[in-house]
């Protein structure tokens, strides 16, 4: 049911294409970090409108081959948020949440080139255990056949060798392992942070530590506020949402070992957040 009321949607979306709107900013990333926490929070607020009826439409990372007017089909009427901004004096704001979005080696190009202006959110957490979370995440749904975490990190390097290039070589190739198993590529995040600043600018870039968001999420969500230019209107629900359950306790050596590979990734973070990392305090 839920398949055919999408595919209703979307035929209506793409009938009235020029008539919706487009996101003025995207949460990217990462993954495993709070996304889905802060899209349920910023969903609330008036002024700012989620997609149709998928918290991440994938546009930028797995479905490109088609074209930008199935994407806006996504999005709701412009004359809704019309109506709003009548009446709150603000400009109403449409985005998406998607985390491979900041991973994916080609998104952010098709970003910069399909969505001039759009700002960028992302979230980062202690690495290790956002690899640990992506690991159980990824069992959990079944993207991942190896249970332990110990055995999946050891085969990583040869699960992504040449995934990247293939991605970049052929736009159109969609690579199983570069989204699911990448459990210590993806919590380098200054080499990712890096490659967007290059294609949007810095001061399109707001990044969030997610430490501090669970801990204390009110002025956070204000800090988010700002960088969109929005008034808080009412006061936000904070939850957590897709918190996923390990089987079992890191081994004390693979805390270690992937402390030591993070440790100069984090150090470079700071530069991002403004601070020490959350996990380093």
């Amino acid at each position: 049911m839920k398949r055919s009321a999408h595919a209703v949607s979307l035929t209506t979306g793409m009938l009235t294409t020029r008539a919706r709107m487009l996101p003025s900013f995207l949460i990217v990333g990462a993954q495993r970090c709070g996304t889905t926490s802060l899209y349920r929070a910023l969903s609330r607020h008036p002024l700012i409108f989620k997609p149709v009826l998928r918290k991440g439409v994938h546009y930028f990372d797995v479905s490109y081959d088609r074209d930008l007017s199935w994407y806006q089909a996504h999005f709701p009427l412009k004359a809704t948020a019309q109506r709003l901004e009548r009446r709150h004096g603000h400009r109403v704001q449409a985005f998406e949440s998607a985390p491979y979005y900041l991973f994916h080696p080609l998104a952010a190009a098709r970003i910069a080139w399909n969505l001039p202006g759009v700002k960028l959110i992302v979230l980062v957490r202690d690495p290790v255990e956002r690899a640990a979370s992506a690991h159980a995440h990824e069992l959990a749904r079944g993207f991942e056949t190896e249970p332990s975490f110990e055995r999946a990190l050891d085969m990583e390097d040869a699960r992504l060798a040449g995934e990247a290039e293939r991605l970049r070589e052929s736009p159109n190739y969609l690579s199983h392992a570069h989204r699911h198993h990448a459990y210590v590529a993806r919590g380098r995040y200054a080499e990712q942070l890096n490659r967007m600043e290059l294609l949007v600018g810095r001061d399109r870039l707001l990044v969030l530590d997610s430490g501090a968001f669970f801990r204390e999420p009110d002025p956070v969500y204000d800090r988010v506020l700002e960088f969109l230019g929005l008034p808080r209107l009412g006061d936000p629900v904070f939850e957590v949402h897709n918190a996923q359950p390990r089987t079992s306790e890191m081994p004390p050596s693979v805390r270690r070992r992937l402390g030591a590979h993070f440790a100069p990734w984090d150090s470079v973070l700071q530069q991002w957040l403004g601070a020490v990392p959350s996990w380093h305090r």
